[in-house]
């Protein structure tokens, strides 16, 4: 005999609309679960009903609840609470021993009125780690992007896949994703055909595009036949330890795979084109932040076409692709140590659907031939940081998980900056982004510099000694940016 399914008793925290759309849904559904109460700190709501389910409340009532009716998940249905109330929530539920915790995404992903439980995913760090993120009305902001052609370059990545799950609810006509990664492109193309099954963005077009930036006439055929109205620029290589190892590549695939599908984007009409740039790229020490300062560079100097080129710089987001705070999870959940560089060391930090959202709002209020930064709030001390993870698996740092300083990596500061000397920032009117004035004196003869650039990255029988010539690519790039590192010990090849 067929064992009868055990459906999982759910309690909503929030009764606001978006926690009645998702009780609604999981009622229609059936086979998902069963809501059995809501919590709410709202006096009014407490002692009514909504979607046919109780309101009981306030929410640190939770484990008086639970005595009278069990459960055994919670969703956080609070899309627009800041990150102290959050985390308050969090540790409410958790000491009410749910076996599970869901979370709503933030307001910035979430279009007025309309929210679903696919859009749920199980909470972690880097949930209650940020800021309280930057409000963003997406509808009001996705606004010069309906019925347009988007392509989304890296759109498996980190940013690129944020960037096309917000697309997805803002009415974009057609969605290209471009990348070079087969896998990765899969992943995002089949989780939003998902979210198109329940009824978000369900009449864009989804598009995948399989190809190579350093393919200079694929590129140029692609922007052609695809008739992009708006590209967003995210694809670069990007972990700076292992750049400095690999330092020509890093250049041939940011500096030029950029100089490729700026050259193609101008000769394609696109009306606009965001560049993802880097903090990194300040007065940069590393091959990495020098080849996005040059990809910057090499994006604004596409400015003369019909198209507003525009630079978005900003600093980490939180659990990117190999970022630090999945490296963190990985040795907490081993038992430790947790590895830092340095105890002085800071970094800025957001989360990655804040980022995906201001990137969006600066590609439509942005103007050709400018850098915008985003504001990312006062700059986090990674020890401290490493601390709150530790303590958010219920260890205590030092004591249950020790904290190892291991130094510096290759190419890495102790501090970063948004903005170099040369730089000053100014309001743009717009909440949490800023535009850059500068006085001219970082500005690099870029057509001059990719022909010494050139030979090196790619091979030329009349120039075969400087293919892959790491001395010599240095040697050219610090000529330009005075503050990259010197390497007197680096192998030629």
């Amino acid at each position: 005999m067929k064992k009868k399914r055990q459906h999982a008793s759910i309690f909503i925290i929030g009764a606001g609309f978006a926690g009645e759309e998702i009780a609604t849904e999981i009622k229609k559904k059936g086979i998902l679960g069963r809501v059995e109460a809501f919590l709410d700190d709202d006096p009014a709501k407490i002692g009514t009903t909504r979607a046919g389910v109780p309101v009981f409340g306030p929410i640190s009532n939770v484990e008086k609840v639970m005595k009278q009716i069990p459960a055994d998940e919670a969703i956080i249905a609070i899309p627009g609470a800041r990150q102290e109330d959050l985390r308050r929530i969090y540790w409410t539920l958790k000491r009410a021993d749910f076996r599970k915790i869901r979370l709503l995404p933030q307001i910035s992903q979430i279009i007025e009125g309309d929210a679903h439980l696919i859009q749920t995913r199980e909470i972690d760090p880097r949930d209650l780690l940020a800021r309280s993120p930057v409000p963003i009305p997406l509808k009001e902001s996705l606004e010069y992007l309906k019925g347009r052609r988007v392509l989304i370059t890296g759109a498996g990545g980190s940013i690129g896949s944020e960037l096309a799950r917000q697309l997805l609810t803002g009415g974009t006509q057609r969605l290209y994703l471009f990348d070079h990664d087969e896998n990765s492109i899969y992943e995002i193309e089949k989780e939003l055909r998902l979210l198109q099954e329940e009824g978000i963005g369900k009449n864009a077009a989804i598009v995948p595009v399989i190809g190579d930036l350093l393919d200079p006439e694929f590129v140029a055929f692609i922007l052609n036949r695809l008739k992009a109205d708006v590209i967003f620029h995210c694809a670069a290589y990007k972990h700076v330890p292992m750049l400095e190892m690999n330092p020509v590549e890093a250049v041939k695939n940011n500096v030029f795979g950029t100089y490729n599908i700026v050259q193609a984007a101008s000769d394609a009409h696109c009306r606009r084109f965001v560049f993802i740039s880097t903090d990194k790229a300040v007065e940069p020490v590393s091959i990495y932040g020098a080849s996005k300062n040059v990809a910057e560079q090499v994006v604004l100097s596409g400015n003369g076409s019909d198209a507003e080129f525009m630079v978005v710089r900003f600093g980490n987001v939180l659990g990117s692709r190999g970022s630090i705070v999945p490296l963190f999870e990985k040795q907490i959940l081993k038992g430790g140590p947790v590895t830092i560089t340095h105890p002085d060391c800071t970094r800025f930090f957001m989360t990655i659907p804040e980022a995906a959202s201001l990137v969006l709002k600066a590609g439509g209020v942005g103007k050709g031939g400018t850098r915008y930064i985003l504001d990312m709030g006062e700059p986090v001390f990674i020890k401290e940081l490493a601390e709150q993870m530790i303590r958010f698996y219920g260890f205590e740092p030092e004591s249950e998980i020790p904290l190892s300083v291991i130094g510096l990596r290759p190419g890495e500061k102790i501090h970063e900056r948004l903005w170099s000397k040369t730089e000053v920032p100014e309001d743009t009117g717009f909440t949490g982004i800023l535009k850059l004035r500068g006085n001219g004196k970082d500005e690099i003869d870029i057509p001059l510099l990719l022909s010494n650039l050139k030979p090196i990255c790619f091979y030329s029988r009349d120039r075969h000694e400087d293919y892959r010539n790491r001395r010599s690519l240095r040697r050219i790039l610090k000529e330009v940016i005075p503050s990259l590192d010197e390497k007197y010990d680096e192998p030629k090849y």
